[in-house]
């Protein structure tokens, strides 16, 4: 009798089991339907929040219209593929493509703007900062349906610390695009790289060597001061840089301080770090290249940076091009030129 009962549950067991398997074709587990259609519903963020130079505002993902007029952000937003409705190409690098781009509209430059155009164009997204900053109010009427972002930062000593206002306000800008046009893999590993570069030429620098920053412009040679302007004043701060020449009321002027280069001389720099202001908005038929310059200017013949050779050039886009890029560039210029020493 017991291989009769045995016989009799294996046979009912297995038409359950095959009545199961009839109603569950698929390899799925039985609620994988609901999960998919759960995963089917969630859709990426249609906007993002961002805190600008002026406070919160909600920018969407991915906008289809976009307008930038701040020279830190071209770089970064080519690098991405982003495409732009409209910049300031008067202010920017000859070689960006979106200079050379048709399709996309000029704005002019920051003294004469054609802010009139931002309005035909309709933009969902108009980035400002640094040079249009104080248009601000003015494209937040032309276009009140857009979303205006200010991305500026001072880097004077009044607002704080230069050296830091630099470097966080890069970083806080490249995270807020990469938000803004779902790059922040990208923007994570932008920044990375930035501090990787900072530590690199901070490291590099012995703590004691005299540096002068100079801006070359018009053939002229102007001091660039410690903690003051764009450039090379913030990066005192961010490396611990030795100036070899302090001046009372320095000013922030894009050409640099009119000091005489005898002046410059008689503090004996161990290095020159140099910004070419007209490579960057001049035709070549109309500047003499900063390395000609300070070259051929008697009075430095005999500093110790000259003699050594040790001068350290900007990239020549700098004055229109300041992005985190830049800066990189520049940074792993500084590295491997005081690692030489």
């Amino acid at each position: 009798m017991k291989p009769f009962k045995f016989t009799a549950l294996t046979a009912i067991l297995a038409g359950s089991l095959a009545l199961t398997a009839c109603s569950n074709t698929s390899n799925e587990p039985a609620n994988a339907g609901a999960a998919n259609s759960n995963t089917a519903n969630t859709s990426a963020p249609a906007t993002v929040e961002i805190t600008d130079a002026h406070g919160t505002v909600t920018v969407p993902v991915n906008p289809k219209k976009v307008v930038a007029l701040d020279n830190r952000t071209f770089e970064t937003l080519s690098s991405w593929d982003i495409e732009l409705a409209a910049v300031p190409k008067d202010v920017m690098p000859a070689d960006s493509p979106y200079v050379a781009d048709e399709a996309v509209q000029n704005i002019g430059n920051h003294r004469e703007p054609n802010l009139e155009l931002l309005a035909s164009i309709e933009p969902d997204l108009v980035i400002v900062g640094q040079r249009f900053a104080g248009f601000y109010e003015d494209i937040k009427k032309l276009v009140p349906n857009a979303a205006v972002i200010d991305l500026n930062f001072d880097v004077s000593a009044e607002a704080g610390t230069p050296g830091a206002n630099l470097v966080n306000g890069l970083k806080d800008a490249t995270t807020n695009l990469g938000k803004i046009f779902d790059k922040e893999d990208e923007a994570v590993k932008l920044t990375a790289d930035f501090d990787k570069a900072i530590e690199a030429a901070k490291s590099a620098y012995n703590g004691t060597d005299k540096i002068m920053s100079v801006v070359v412009s018009a053939g002229e040679i102007g001091f660039s001061a410690p903690h003051s302007g764009r450039v090379w004043g913030p990066l005192y701060e961010v490396f611990g840089w030795t100036s070899a020449l302090e001046v009372n009321n320095a000013s922030s002027d894009h050409q640099g301080d009119d000091i005489s280069v005898e002046a410059i001389a008689q503090s004996n720099p161990d290095w020159i770090f140099v910004l070419d202001r007209d490579a960057a908005v001049s035709a070549e038929s109309d500047s003499v290249p900063a390395q000609d310059v300070i070259d051929n200017a008697p009075a430095l013949k005999n500093t110790t940076a000259i003699t050594k050779g040790q001068i350290v050039y900007a990239p020549n886009d700098t004055y229109t091009n300041e992005s985190i890029e830049t800066f990189m560039e520049l940074f792993d210029n500084l590295a491997a030129a005081l690692a030489k020493q």
